[in-house]
């Protein structure tokens, strides 16, 4: 043990206890002999790289081109994504697909290019490859978006897995996004970002990575258009990349790089090519449409781990309706389970769990619970002896179930790569829903074992199932969470078929979106940590998964009035708005902060509500199209150089622009306004963009514009649906889609589209219908004029 990990196992111990903290100690150990038995030692490996060009095979789509020492496999699919793999690699089988890979486009052609290479040309993109094994993805215009060199390979020579590195070149001017759940983000500076999910082990900040959700999913975007890359491959890896630099003239440009090293696995690789509003929605029809929240949980969600008991939630729950403060959902932690034991009740502390459920649902409340992949390895434990019935756990190279240490003490984890066992979990929910919870948080499920040195995690020889292929730990890591996800998401349809599951997860996987969401994690208390989950959520929503959000306040610590405030105001506008703290923290209801802090939460509570049909159609749209509720401001215009370097502010949809204050102290704020007509929705207030704005924002608001023209669903006074219409300049038309709730089943929603517009000196708002315009069902106010 050196240094660091001694500091390590310190920490260990002040974190989970003594008793725990030693288990730690021996896990590592354990953890490390185990690898040391279960894996080859690294044997002497040689280099390899495809050769030259030998010939090439027409196929549907595309075709197969050999090479000396490899075949590279390209397909432009009739989505217009292309696929392509080294070495024989197929799309499929796959944890990132949401269903049969889509068919191949019948009008591409494999061609022979120029310099003994050859080519693939469709509508939307043509790649070109050269005699050595370079890729292109071209424009149908002939614009490089995106160069990968020839691979690299490093094979065993007595055999085993190749480890790979694939370097690519972008333009000058191209800024990286994405790569699923970075704190630094949402912008991805010069750096090395490892794929591995990873519990920091404590609250993190915007220097800690990598975090929970890692995914090999970039979105590039420059001036000469966007695309979306996707190397699909769980192992472990690393992508280091390098933003380009414009010279003073032709050819003095320095290009933006990307190189990608993985320990193992295939080669292969998906690239969509688009508008950002294209590429999510060719990534969708890829990976899954994203699931469809119920409605309440786009409303405000309180939780703490260590309420305390029933009598506390009750308390907590009063005083929102006192105060006069929506609520929502309440989410009960580890806390309320029988020693740390998922899917059972601590009877002391609640012990009319279903009655609290049924009485706080009267009030328009949910419960929702924590759930932990961890078992405790004792037998009596009615889980465990279950799964050990059903050969549920994963094991050792031995055959023995491998045995971490999460907060129930010795645990065993089931093994969510074999189908089996997810039925098997899925049918365990029927206990949480007999207890009257409504939703579930998926949590430690990167997945984690305590360790005082080392990875927090299995050993990497622990081996799993991969849906019958066999293989260990280094492939399942990073899909753990995802199948942990599906496992509950597909119970809980076949247990409430006529309900929309709502469930979000720690920790997940490229096509994560299709079982839910996800949030934070253990988000620092402090501005960095407020910035950070700004960047978080922007992030992921560029990976396709559009529900997520922050712990509100911080994991721990005690945040400032100030602090509280201005995170909760960020909250309001995020798709999971949630406060929640650790057992140790401060208190994060809003009454807590003083009379001051209360008034200006209850606005941002109430303005919430109020826009809560527009969330709705948000969360509907996200489903069909695979669009954000939340997105960079340059989302529709990414060739606005200034905007792609926006990292303070977001668009909410397309009609809304949210600038929250990230900074103590600040009573102002610039805000770089994307093209178009923008109205202060306070004031009224009109500006023009593209540009930059300098507004009052006092502690009792945050800049908020809405687009000139935008018609957006709100709550009227009544609670019905109106529609609140943004007065377009003067010449010009205006719209919005309107989704209006269709309740919490799978009724299909109807999708509504309306159009503002100027007519005999006034603003008119018409829906458009397949039979001509028509008058709006619903109220409608006329704002701007």
């Amino acid at each position: 043990m050196n240094g660091r990990d001694l500091v390590r196992a310190v920490r260990a111990v002040g974190l989970v206890g003594a008793v725990q903290g030693l288990r730690a100690v021996r896990y590592a150990w354990r953890r490390r002999r185990a690898d040391a038995v279960g894996l080859r030692r690294r044997r002497p490996e040689r280099a390899r790289v495809p050769g030259a060009v030998t010939g090439a095979e027409p196929a549907p789509g595309g075709g197969v081109v050999r090479f000396a020492r490899s075949r590279l496999r390209i397909t432009v699919t009739v989505t217009g994504a292309v696929f392509w793999g080294w070495d024989g690699a197929d799309p499929e089988p796959s944890y990132a697909l949401g269903g049969p890979c889509p068919g191949p486009d019948p009008r591409a052609v494999l061609e022979p290019d120029k310099d003994g290479g050859w080519r693939v040309v469709s509508e939307r993109v043509t790649v070109v490859v050269s005699r050595h094994g370079e890729v292109a993805v071209c424009t149908p215009g002939g614009v490089v978006l995106r160069r990968d060199l020839p691979p690299r390979w490093w094979e065993p020579v007595e055999g085993g897995e190749a480890r790979w590195v694939l370097r690519s070149e972008v333009a000058a001017d191209a800024r990286f996004f994405g790569l699923g759940g970075r704190a630094a983000g949402p912008r991805l500076r010069d750096g090395a970002y490892r794929l591995w999910n990873t519990d920091p082990g404590g609250s993190f900040g915007p220097g800690d990575d990598p975090l929970y959700i890692t995914m090999p999913v970039q979105m590039v975007v420059a001036d000469a258009g966007t695309h979306l890359v996707f190397h699909d491959n769980s192992w472990d890896g690393t992508v280091t990349l390098s933003e380009g630099a414009e010279g003073a003239g032709s050819g003095h440009d320095r290009a933006g790089t990307c190189e990608v090293r993985v320990e193992g696995g295939p080669l292969r690789c998906w690239v969509m090519v688009g508008t950002p509003a294209r590429v999510l929605r060719a990534w969708a029809s890829l990976t899954g449409a994203p699931a469809l929240p119920p409605s309440w949980a786009l409303g405000h969600h309180h939780a703490r781990w260590g309420f305390g008991g029933e009598r506390e939630v009750r308390r907590i729950v009063a005083g929102y309706r006192e105060r006069g403060l929506p609520l929502d959902a309440v989410h009960l932690d580890i806390e309320h389970f029988d020693a740390f034991q998922a899917f059972t009740v601590d009877r002391e502390t609640y012990p009319g769990l279903p009655g609290l459920a049924e009485d706080l649902r009267r009030d328009g409340v949910r419960l929702v619970s924590i759930v932990d992949p961890g078992v405790k390895a004792s037998a009596g434990n009615a889980v465990y002896d279950a799964g050990e019935s059903v050969d549920a756990f994963v094991r050792d190279a031995a055959g023995r179930p491998v045995r971490g240490v999460v907060w129930p003490g010795e645990s065993v984890y089931p093994d969510f790569t074999a189908r089996g066992v997810r039925k098997w979990w899925g049918g365990l929910y029927e206990e949480r829903l007999a207890q009257g919870f409504a939703g579930f948080w998926h949590d430690m499920n990167e997945p984690v074992s305590f360790a005082a040195f080392g990875d927090p995690t299995l050993p990497r020889s622990a081996r799993h199932s991969l849906e019958g292929r066999g293989g260990d730990h280094r492939e399942a890591h990073n899909v753990y969470g995802l199948c942990m996800a599906r496992a509950g998401y597909e119970g809980l349809r076949e247990l409430r078929p006529q309900e929309r599951p709502f469930l979000f997860s720690r920790s997940g996987w490229a096509g994560m979106q299709r079982y839910g969401g996800t949030w934070s994690g253990d988000v620092a208390t402090g501005w960095p940590g407020l910035r950070a989950s700004l960047s978080l959520v922007l992030g992921l929503g560029l990976c396709g998964v559009p529900y997520s959000g922050p712990d509100v306040g911080g994991f721990d610590g005690d945040p400032s009035p100030e602090l509280f405030l201005r995170w909760f105001q960020l909250g309001a506008y995020l798709p999971l708005f949630r406060t929640h703290a650790a057992l140790r923290a401060g208190r994060r209801e809003p009454w807590e902060f003083g009379e001051e802090v209360l008034g200006h939460a209850r606005v941002v509570l109430v303005e919430r509500r109020r826009l809560l049909p527009y969330f709705v159609t948000l969360a509907h749209l996200a489903r069909r199209t695979g669009a954000p509720y939340v997105r960079p401001v340059w989302w529709g215009s990414p060739e606005d150089r200034a905007l792609r370097d926006c990292e303070d502010a977001f668009l909410l949809g397309d009609s809304l622009l949210v600038a929250p204050v990230l900074e103590p102290g600040a009573v102002r704020r610039a805000v770089r306004l994307p093209r178009g007509r923008w109205y202060d929705v306070v004031s009224g207030k009109a500006y023009d963009g593209p540009g930059q704005v300098l507004l009052d924002a006092p502690l009792s608001r945050v800049p908020v514009f809405a687009r000139a023209g935008a018609v957006i669903p709100v709550r009227g006074a009544d609670g019905g649906l109106s529609l609140e219409v943004w007065a377009p300049a003067k010449g010009r038309t205006g719209g919005g889609l309107v989704v209006p709730d269709a309740g919490d089943g799978w009724e299909a929603a109807e999708v509504q589209r309306y159009v503002s517009r100027w007519r005999a000196g006034r603003v008119v708002v018409e829906r458009e219908t397949g039979g001509g315009p028509v008058e709006p069902a619903y109220p409608v106010r006329i704002r701007g004029l």
